[in-house]
């Protein structure tokens, strides 16, 4: 578990609709964070059904608040981690956010 927080970007550099990913500095996990209509979320980014970053080339549709991992078609709720298809069955992570001093941060909270 990494008590330390992660600077993502300035707040203004991720708007609705845009994701951004980091690594947890503590524990290196990549993260990757999503800005739904002002609400901002962060998961693993990584598809629980296969080792393949959920950013690299993943379809974040805002509208239905899901991201779709490109190898496979696995789609995922970015506001839980639950996964909502075939082949992924399991949820990815969950990671808290917030915003201070002008800037998004996220960090692993995993014991």
């Amino acid at each position: 578990m990494s008590a330390t927080w992660t600077f993502v970007c300035a707040t203004a550099e991720l708007l609705p609709g845009e994701m951004r990913t980091t690594f947890d500095e503590v524990t290196g996990v990549p993260i990757v964070v999503f800005n739904l209509d002002g609400d901002l979320y962060a998961l693993e980014d990584q598809c629980t059904h296969e080792d393949f970053a959920l950013s690299g080339g993943g379809d974040f549709d805002p509208g239905e608040a899901t991201i779709e991992c490109v190898l496979h078609g696995a789609k995922f709720d970015v506001r839980d981690g639950r996964a909502l298809c075939a082949p992924a069955y399991e949820p990815v992570a969950k990671f808290p956010t917030k915003i201070e001093h002008g800037g998004v941060w996220t960090r692993d909270d995993r014991d």
